[in-house]
Formats: C-alpha cells, sequence, structure tokens
C-alpha cells in the first residue's frame, strides 16, 4: 500500500471514531502528492455532475437511483467537491492498489474546478445542470468556466447530459463533437411565464451573438428557446417531462408519472437530469422514481428543525437560487419569520453585491412579519431589504446564535436562508435549540 494512501485512510479512521468526517485526510494527501488522485483506477461507471445550482441533490439522486437500482456507489454525499473533498472519498474508498470499490462513482465537482480534474476522474458521464453568475470574485465570469469546460470536453467520448433550456448549457454540444450528447427539457406548466424580470444570462445565441426567442420562461434564462438565424436551441430531447402537476405533486416523462420529491420546477429538472442517466445506462427508471418517492433532503436544503415552531434552512449563493427560495418560502400558508445570514467568507464569495439582484421586494407581503437580518454582512442585507420598504419590519441580530433563540421565543413558523459558511453553523444551532 502506498504511504499516502494508508496515512489518508487512517486518518479518515480516526476521525470517524471521533464522529467527524471533512476533507483533511485529503488535504493532507495532496500536500504530500498533488498528483494523489491520478493514482486511482476508476469503477467502471464514473458520473460526474457539476453547474451552477443544485450539484449537491443532483448527484445524490443518480447516487441513490443507482444504488436503487442494485449497483455499488461511492458519491461525495456532503457535496465535498474540491479536489480535497474527492481525494478523500477516492482513497476511503479504494483498496491498497489504489482500486476505487464499487461498480459507479458518482461525483460532484465544482464548476471551477471540472476542467483540472476531468481527466484524472475518467469520467463515462458528464452531467451539466445550469450555468448562472455566481460568486464573482471567486469564480470570475461565467464565459470563463464555461470556454474552460468546453476545453476539457473537446475529446469527451463518454455520455454528455446536458439541461436543454439553459442556452448557456446547450452549448458545451456544440464544441463536445466526440461525445455522446443527451439533452433534458422541460414542457410548458403552470409556472411557466411569457416574459421574465430575472437576473437573465441567456439573452443571446452563442453562436450568432443574435438575441434569442423564448417560448416561455420557467425560472431566470431557464426556458424554451431558439435562434430564428442559425436555430440553435432546437432540440430533440431524450427526456421530455411533458406535463407537471403540482396539485399532485408529480410530472409525466414518455407517459409514465414520476414523484417529485419537492413540489417545484427545479426539482423537476433535477429529477430530468437522473432519468436521463438511467436511460444512458438502460436502467429502469422505476429505481429512479422509488428514491424520488423517499427522497429527503438534508444539510441545509429545505432541511426542517423543529423549534416552538417549525423551521426550515435554506442555502443561498446568488440571485437565481435566492429567487427559488424566495418563491418557496412565500408559496407556504400562514405567518412566518424570516433569518437571513449573510457571509462574505472566502467560500461564500467577498462580493455580496448580488443581494441587488435578488428580488428581496417579494417579503413584502402581509403574512412575513419579521426579518432578522444576521451573520458577518448583517447590515449590508438590511440595508438591502430598508430599499423595498420592509425596514418595519427588518431586525439586525449580529450574532447567530442570538438569532436563532430569538426566532423560538418568536413561536411563529420560521425560515432560514444562510450562506455557505453560515449554513452549517446555523444548522447545529437549531439543532441545539430545537432539543431545548
Amino acid at each position: 500500500m502506498g504511504f499516502q494512501l494508508k496515512m489518508v485512510q487512517g486518518m479518515h479512521a480516526v476521525l470517524q471514531k471521533f464522529g467527524r468526517g471533512g476533507s483533511l485526510p485529503g488535504e493532507f494527501a495532496l500536500r504530500m502528492d498533488p498528483d494523489f488522485i491520478q493514482k486511482f483506477r476508476m469503477p467502471p461507471v464514473v458520473v460526474l455532475v457539476t453547474g451552477t445550482n443544485g450539484k449537491t441533490t443532483t448527484s445524490n439522486l443518480i447516487a441513490e437511483s443507482l444504488r436503487a437500482a442494485g449497483l455499488k456507489v461511492i458519491n461525495n454525499r456532503r457535496g465535498d467537491n474540491l479536489n480535497v473533498g474527492i481525494a478523500t472519498l477516492l482513497a476511503c474508498n479504494s483498496d491498497s492498489h489504489y482500486q476505487v470499490q464499487g461498480d459507479a462513482a458518482v461525483i460532484e465537482v465544482d464548476e471551477l474546478t471540472l476542467y483540472r480534474q476531468f481527466r484524472n476522474l475518467h469520467p463515462t458521464h458528464l452531467v451539466v445542470n445550469n450555468f448562472f453568475r455566481d460568486q464573482l470574485d471567486r469564480a470570475g465570469e461565467m464565459e470563463t468556466i464555461i470556454r474552460k469546460i468546453q476545453s476539457v470536453t473537446t475529446d469527451f467520448e463518454g455520455d454528455l447530459i446536458l439541461n436543454g433550456d439553459d442556452p448557456n448549457t446547450l452549448r458545451i454540444a456544440d464544441t463536445a463533437k466526440k461525445a455522446k450528447v443527451h439533452i433534458f427539457s422541460v414542457g410548458r406548466n403552470k409556472v411557466s411565464q411569457e416574459t421574465t424580470d430575472e437576473a437573465s444570462e441567456g439573452k443571446f445565441c452563442p453562436r450568432c451573438g443574435r438575441p434569442l426567442k423564448y417560448e416561455y420562461y420557467q425560472y431566470s434564462h431557464i426556458g424554451r428557446f431558439h435562434c430564428e438565424y442559425d436555430h440553435y436551441g432546437e432540440i430533440n430531447p431524450d427526456v421530455f417531462v411533458s406535463s407537471v402537476d403540482y396539485d399532485r405533486q408529480c410530472f409525466t416523462v414518455d407517459g409514465k408519472e414520476y414523484h417529485s420529491y419537492l413540489n417545484n420546477i427545479y426539482t423537476v429538472y433535477n429529477c430530468a437530469a437522473v432519468l436521463t442517466v438511467m436511460k444512458t445506462l438502460k436502467l429502469d427508471p422505476k429505481a429512479a422514481n422509488e428514491v424520488f418517492t423517499r427522497f429527503h433532503l438534508n444539510e441545509g436544503r429545505n432541511e426542517v428543525f423543529q423549534l416552538s415552531q417549525p423551521c426550515t434552512i435554506n442555502l443561498v449563493k446568488n440571485p437565481t437560487g435566492t429567487n427559488e427560495v424566495l418563491k418557496f418560502i412565500l408559496s407556504q400558508q400562514g405567518d412566518k419569520n424570516i433569518l437571513i445570514l449573510l457571509n462574505d467568507n472566502d467560500q461564500d464569495g467577498h462580493d455580496v453585491s448580488w443581494i441587488w439582484d435578488a428580488h428581496f421586494e417579494r417579503l413584502n407581503q402581509p403574512d412575513v412579519k419579521h426579518i432578522i437580518c444576521s451573520g458577518l454582512r448583517a447590515y449590508d442585507i438590511a440595508l438591502r431589504l430598508k430599499y423595498e420598504g420592509l425596514e418595519d419590519r427588518i431586525q439586525v441580530i449580529e450574532d447567530s446564535q442570538e438569532a436563532v433563540h430569538w426566532l423560538n421565543e418568536a413561536n411563529l413558523k420560521s425560515y432560514v436562508i444562510a450562506t455557505y459558511t453560515a449554513l452549517h453553523p446555523t444548522r447545529a444551532i437549531l439543532r441545539k435549540e430545537a432539543a431545548r
């Protein structure tokens, strides 16, 4: 056994014994050997999942669906999607000869680092769910990210699964000439709109630069589009969601009905991506539907804690994701309080100007009683809300523990919105507060 591998596995075992996990073993290994990941021999199926929003949920759905179909699967369930997390995942699931154990690996990969890891991980499948403007100081312009992904998929000969309703994602098919391209799409439904007032990064055709024509929008720039000049966007999807029934929380593909684990449009897109992967592997989609039926989000994705009244926490990191979370909150009946925790650490992005592109004016509803602003940039989000006429409902409590305690004492249904570095500490506080 290689020295580094033995050390990483030993470190992981010790951390597990004390109820801890994380990416420390992988960080240690990569410091000793920057080429550590290259040494692993991957299983027959390697599915990489990348994009801006929904990577963790989509990759977990794929992993669970493959397991339900009878495959032995490893995956980075908690979303440790950078090099150190991936190194830890592979090391802790391999034998002494660097052979990863299992039939399949489903690995979420950060869109910024995909181009570095692509060849090391030897993917058989690449799933790209969407691209939105995200953390400009950390990620740079979205165009740069897309071009880097295009550069590593030029010679990719595996299965490329793309969201056909995102013009930024679909363009990868134009340069991945050797790949087997598979498209998923969602048809017009109750939430579809003729126009959009949300941040839209998909206005122009990537081939000719002319404006794209939309038949309908689902959210942000996701929807059915085409270019009238070069026919960009005219697709024949492998998986097409022909209808969505929000009253019964289900959707239809090829005449078969599937359960939607959450009753919203981006959940349907996540499920469509999963069904496309299942189709490429010739696996029974019933296995995926079993997962859709019992799947519960956790780790801060619509996770519910029982305070004096139920409290739901969600991760936000960019305008599009925030808009969708706000829509979800406002769709829930009854009076409610909201806690917003805004941090600006490295993982969050130091530039918090994105909050001005999110539609916080939607919170100006009678059933939103109080909005608590917390985190390192509590006053920034308070100012943002003040500009929407919400100053009479704003309260700044910088300390997150005090803020959560306030929610509990208020004895009202509540919702927490947190950026990356606020998410897990706040979950721990909620868990402790719920146990009182």
